[in-house]
């Protein structure tokens, strides 16, 4: 008998273009192209350099909390100079939206709904939060029952919340999260301080909003909450409501 004889592998010369791009792909996190989810990886590349340079300002901000009073002169001050920190993270996440990136919408609704006079919000973040959450990702969600009401009262947003359950696993590597307020939390932020999350603590947050929006299905929608993560902003409703 002869034994078979695998044929050489034909080796291409990848153009500079292609190796950028192919390199691109490998260094993508985990999760990026799981379950249909198509994140570009050049998007994907510049929301992870934004996120090193939040992370930093992130650290700043913690270190002038412990320092300073928090009069609303000294948040007016810390607002500015994060603002003036935080620029270069903010023209990176703007070129991530541009190439459609999930996670980008949500952190640069974020900056704007942190850094932005009240009246300002929600013709500037809205938007971002509404195509976040329509893409699945969770914490969006939050932003959009705090500064969004004509949405956050709509049919397509409770399809939104549906469907954030269902795809959750597409954004498992992008936690934590920051966000303003999460209601399930028990801890108050503090000055410009965000809370973080996991993906279960937004989960739970998710299975909140549906139980504000359903009230046939609020007990059902509660319990997961409180299952999840011990809700404490509805668990105190569930059982005031046994008696």
């Amino acid at each position: 008998m002869h034994s078979r004889q695998t044929p050489p592998r034909k080796r291409f010369a990848l153009p500079g273009a292609s190796l950028f791009a192919a390199v691109l792909i490998v260094l993508a996190p985990a999760g990026v192209q799981a379950e249909g989810l198509q994140i570009d990886p050049h998007a994907d590349l510049l929301y992870r350099q934004a996120l090193t340079l939040l992370e930093q300002a992130e650290s700043q901000n913690t270190s002038f909390s412990l320092k300073t009073s928090t009069t609303n002169q000294d948040l007016a001050q810390q607002g500015q100079n994060m603002g003036r920190t935080l620029a270069p993270a903010v023209s990176l996440l703007k070129k991530a939206v541009e190439l459609d990136h999930p996670v980008a919408r949500y952190r640069l609704a974020l900056y704007y709904m942190t850094y932005l006079p009240a009246d300002q919000i929600p013709d500037a973040a809205c938007p971002l939060l509404e195509t976040s959450v329509a893409q699945g990702f969770a914490p969006a969600a939050l932003g959009i029952e705090s500064w969004c009401p004509t949405y956050n009262q709509s049919a397509a947003f409770d399809r939104d919340l549906e469907n954030v359950s269902a795809v959750a696993n597409r954004y498992a590597s992008y936690y934590p999260q920051p966000a303003e307020r999460l209601l399930c939390n028990r801890t108050q932020p503090q000055g410009l301080a965000m809370q973080w999350g996991r993906q279960r603590d937004y989960q739970a947050e998710i299975y909140r909003l549906q139980g504000n929006s359903n009230p046939s299905q609020r007990q059902f929608y509660w319990r997961k909450a409180v299952d999840l993560n011990g809700c404490f902003a509805v668990q105190q409703r569930l059982l005031s409501s046994k008696h």
